[in-house]
């Protein structure tokens, strides 16, 4: 019988010393009693990053194993995965794609999807660097998930909706309100997250789940007209997979809200299973079906979209996702002085 050998190839042990130097060993992980309590979350006990290393050891750490890792890397992947699906359908698949006045606002949303995506994973990954980065680094997070709202208000409005909705006065209204809730979500967020201090009272998840709560059930309220008028929705692919964001909004959100299940075991879901791990793995899972539901919208609508609106209306609308970008990233800047005060203050 062969013998089995479990020794390292010797092409291997001649590049470890080059993948040390290239990644040399960073610093353990710390419980939760070894760093400020504005690190800390609830019911995680372990897996902290220490405070205060380089930029360069936090980058590195993303090759870590630590608490963040999953929050990571679940939407660093997803930004790819909407990259790289956007490039395919721009291709042969998307029947002549090009960039002009009906596929714009299309455009947007992707933009809009990879910045939040982005935008979180960098938060997640760089916000051990100190307090002042912490609270940098989240409010362009909100920053993110703001114009992530009104980049998906904005494809759905155009692409999703059907006649019925977009005639109503829901639907004369829907932009205006949807740009204004956006922008409040982002305010409320970066408000709460400098208001409050751990223990974190009810009020702060309030201030940051209601806002961003109303500012769903507008936004999905084409897909939720059709879905509830649509006799047949079960047989069109398109409406499934609005169907099945839906569903994945919704556990993510319940997720986000509730420590669970980490709350029933302290400890046990430091690195792998805790409700904002999962709240990421299933918000990354909601935005790849919604791309995909609006690819296909975008084929049904596009050939009438011009008509419809007007190019006029169609650009007005797209010029408006700009506007809210710079009004959030305003709002976050002016918090961002306010939280750099705040820690001044607290120094002396």
């Amino acid at each position: 019988m062969p013998r089995v050998s479990f020794t390292a190839p010797s092409l291997c042990l001649a590049f470890l010393p080059l993948l040390h130097r290239l990644l040399p060993s960073l610093p353990a992980t710390v419980r939760d009693v070894d760093v400020p309590p504005l690190f800390r979350e609830r019911f995680i006990l372990s897996g902290y990053r220490p405070v205060g290393l380089s930029w360069r050891c936090y980058g590195l750490s993303l090759f870590q194993v630590h608490n963040e890792t999953l929050n990571v890397w679940s939407h660093l992947l997803a930004a790819v995965c909407v990259a790289l699906r956007f490039t395919a359908f721009a291709g042969p698949e998307g029947q002549g794609f090009s960039v002009d006045v009906s596929s714009l606002p299309l455009v947007l949303y992707v933009l809009s999807a990879v910045t939040y995506l982005s935008c979180s994973a960098a938060a997640h990954l760089l916000q051990s660097h100190s307090e002042r980065s912490h609270y940098s680094l989240f409010f362009l997070d909100y920053v993110g998930v703001a114009v992530y709202q009104y980049g998906s208000a904005l494809a759905l409005c155009l692409y999703s909706s059907d006649a019925a909705w977009t005639q109503s006065m829901l639907g004369q209204v829907f932009l205006p309100a949807a740009a204004l809730l956006a922008w409040f979500s982002c305010a409320a967020c970066c408000y709460a997250k400098l208001r409050f201090r751990r223990p974190y009272p009810l009020r702060r998840k309030l201030c940051q789940v209601v806002p961003m709560g109303a500012a769903y059930l507008l936004d999905i309220s084409p897909v939720a007209h059709r879905l509830a008028t649509s006799p047949r929705w079960t047989s069109s692919s398109g409406l499934q997979l609005h169907f099945l964001q839906v569903v994945l909004f919704l556990l993510s959100a319940f997720f986000f809200s509730c420590p669970v299940p980490e709350r029933f075991s302290p400890g046990r879901y430091d690195i792998v299973g805790h409700g904002h791990q999962l709240f990421h793995v299933l918000l990354s899972l909601c935005t790849l079906a919604q791309q995909e539901a609006l690819f296909r919208d975008f084929l049904w609508r596009r050939p009438a979209l011009v008509r419809t609106y007007g190019e006029e209306r169609l650009l007005l609308a797209c010029a408006s996702f700009p506007c809210l970008t710079l009004c959030c990233a305003m709002t976050a800047l002016a918090m961002r002085r306010r939280a750099r005060a705040h820690l001044m203050r607290e120094q002396r």
